[in-house]
C-alpha cells in the first residue's frame, strides 16, 4: 500500500456519505451556508458568512492543501442527495504518526441526524487503519457543548483545556479543550463502538 499522499485523490463513501476532497468550484454548494445559517459560524475564528468569506474559506483550505499541510473534505449527504458541509484533516504530523480532525460543520438541517457518525468512522478509519496514525485529536471551544457532546459520543477522551489560546473573530480570546482517539484505543473498543451506532 503506497504512502498517504496529499495529492491523492480520497474518496471515503458509505451507503450514508461521501467525502471527497473539497476544490474551488465547491463554492456554489457551500455559498449558501454563509449566506443563511450564521449560526454555523458562531465558534469560528474566520467565519465565512458572506459569499466571498465562503470563497476564501475554501481557497485557504485548498491552498493549505496543496502545501502539504492539511487535507479538507466536502461532505454529501447521499440519503438527502445534497452537500452538507465541510470537514478535514489538520496539522497533519506523518513523522509523529499524529493529526488533528476538525474545521467540520454541517448545515442545520445535517445535524442531530447520525450524518456526522457516518463522517467520523469514515475519516478515523482513514486516519488509523491507512495513513497509521497513531493519535488523532479533535478540538472545540471549550464553550461549544454541542461539538464537545458530539466528539464525546464518538469515543474520545477529554485530555484538558488549553487556556486563551486562540483569537475569536471580535478580537475577544478563546480557550479550546483537547480530546483523543489513540490507534489502541480505535481498534480494541472505538471502531465497533461507532460502527454498532451507524
Amino acid at each position: 500500500m503506497a504512502p498517504f499522499n496529499f495529492s491523492d485523490n480520497i474518496r471515503l463513501e458509505d451507503e450514508r456519505v461521501l467525502l471527497r476532497p473539497l476544490v474551488l468550484a465547491d463554492d456554489e454548494y457551500l455559498i449558501p451556508f454563509a449566506q443563511t445559517e450564521p449560526e454555523l459560524w458562531k465558534y469560528s475564528s474566520v467565519p465565512p458568512v458572506t459569499p466571498g468569506g465562503m470563497r476564501e474559506y475554501i481557497r485557504a483550505a485548498v491552498d493549505a492543501r496543496n502545501a502539504g499541510k492539511e487535507y479538507p473534505f466536502i461532505v454529501f449527504d447521499k440519503q438527502l442527495q445534497q452537500y452538507a458541509g465541510s470537514t478535514r484533516f489538520y496539522d497533519i504530523q506523518l513523522s509523529n504518526k499524529m493529526l488533528q480532525l476538525g474545521y467540520t460543520w454541517y448545515g442545520k438541517s445535517f445535524q442531530g441526524t447520525g450524518l456526522n457518525k457516518h463522517c467520523k468512522y469514515l475519516l478515523l478509519q482513514y486516519a488509523f487503519e491507512r495513513m497509521k496514525m497513531e493519535r488523532v485529536e479533535f478540538r472545540a471551544a471549550h464553550t461549544n457543548e454541542r461539538s464537545i457532546a458530539a466528539m464525546k459520543s464518538i469515543g474520545c477522551t477529554v485530555e484538558g483545556i488549553l487556556r486563551n489560546c486562540a483569537a475569536n473573530a471580535d478580537g475577544t480570546r478563546k480557550s479550546s479543550i483537547i480530546l483523543s482517539i489513540l490507534k489502541d484505543e480505535w481498534f480494541q473498543t472505538v471502531k465497533e463502538d461507532l460502527r454498532k451506532r451507524l
